[in-house]
């Protein structure tokens, strides 16, 4: 058995952290949700943490917020989150965390939109109802892209500091 490094707490206590921000009040779509699952990405070494600790600490504020009908798809896209944080992160600076954050934002827009009309009952089901349900997505995509932006330069940006002063938080073992 592995042991749990210094490394491994402080990326999930940094992920946790991150995902309680969810519970203080926001505008709509600005929260921590793709940063936690693209830092979750780039930084576990061993991909079950990678995944298992976003997604724990996504399900507990939702636990918390509660759920909704939908939810799995928006499970799904966090999940193709943290793929994206493994591969576009691979080597971690500005450039990277900023295409990357892109990247998850727009996958998650085009993910759950497209789940809500597809198993929703607010828009036809033909591409009429398509293009109406993305239409009326499009006011919340300038918070979605502005939070996944400031919460990923935040994470990043604090964990990458860290490392600076730490020497082993630069371990990759976590």
């Amino acid at each position: 058995m592995e042991k749990i490094t210094p490394r491994f707490w402080v990326l999930t206590l940094m992920v946790f952290a991150a995902a309680f921000v969810r519970l203080i009040p926001h505008p709509p779509n600005f929260a921590p949700i793709a940063a936690i699952a693209l830092f979750g990405g780039a930084y576990f070494n061993k991909k079950s943490f990678a995944f298992a600790v976003p997604l724990a600490a996504m399900f507990l504020t939702d636990a918390i917020i509660g759920f909704h009908s939908g939810m799995w798809i928006v499970y799904l896209s966090f999940a193709l989150i943290v793929v994206i944080g493994m591969l576009m992160l691979k080597k971690i600076n500005v450039k990277n965390v900023v295409l990357a954050s892109l990247s998850a934002s727009i996958s998650f827009f085009i993910i759950t939109n497209f789940g809500v009309w597809a198993f929703g009952t607010m828009y036809p089901k033909n591409i009429a109802g398509l293009v109406e349900c993305y239409v009326a997505a499009i006011p919340f995509i300038q918070n979605t892209l502005v939070g996944d932006l400031f919460f990923s330069g935040v994470m990043f940006g604090i964990f990458e500091f860290a490392k600076t002063k730490l020497p082993a938080l630069a371990q990759v073992k976590a």
